[in-house]
């Protein structure tokens, strides 16, 4: 190709990523990285599990980059990779507290504590904290959608291609989301 990276569209990067070039691989991460951790931190609500979230959708990204389709948008593509990523952990995430918690009593003392400290937050921290976990204690098909189209600010057809479900589902989901979500933190 004669352009530069930075000029060529997603599926010519894919398809140079395919050839085996590296400066591909950082162009295409360097456009999707903020909004692929944006997505993965708003669906997991942990910064630091979705650091590691993002990098591990770069690099399934990049190994399975034969079976993009370059007609197709790469963000849907490369978004559904992260929301299985993400999808995997909460899985992961599941069994590991089950093992926690059946941990005997006088074995649990030793166990850390991932609460932080509410002196330690200033008020617009603690307001954004307590929107996050009530947005986590959301089921992910309402918080996928959510992040999707609230955070990522997709339309709700592109938000549909990346869930693979209706307009309509999508426009339902967020609904149900937001209800659920208002009556939670009127709760908290």
């Amino acid at each position: 190709m004669s352009l530069s990276l930075s000029d060529g569209s997603d599926a010519e990067l894919a398809a140079l990523v395919l050839a085996g070039r590296q400066d591909a691989c950082r162009a295409l991460l360097a456009r999707h990285r903020e909004t692929v951790f944006r997505l993965v931190r708003a669906s997991i609500g942990d910064e630091h599990e979705a650091l590691d979230l993002t990098q591990e959708a770069f690099i399934a990204a990049f190994a399975a980059i034969g079976r993009y389709d370059g007609n197709r948008p790469f963000p849907v593509w490369l978004k559904r990779i992260a929301l299985n990523k993400c999808r995997d952990w909460a899985r992961r995430r599941k069994v590991r507290s089950f093992f926690v918690r059946a941990v005997p009593l006088e074995a649990a003392v030793d166990l850390p504590d991932d609460a932080v400290p509410a002196d330690v937050l200033a008020s617009d921290r603690a307001e954004l904290a307590r929107a996050v976990a009530a947005i986590s204690r959301l089921p992910a098909r309402l918080r996928e959608v959510l992040a999707l189209r609230t955070i990522d600010e997709l339309s709700q057809a592109e938000a549909a291609a990346v869930l693979g479900v209706s307009e309509k589902t999508v426009e339902t989901r967020l609904y149900r989301a937001r209800a659920k979500l208002k009556a939670m933190l009127g709760q908290i």
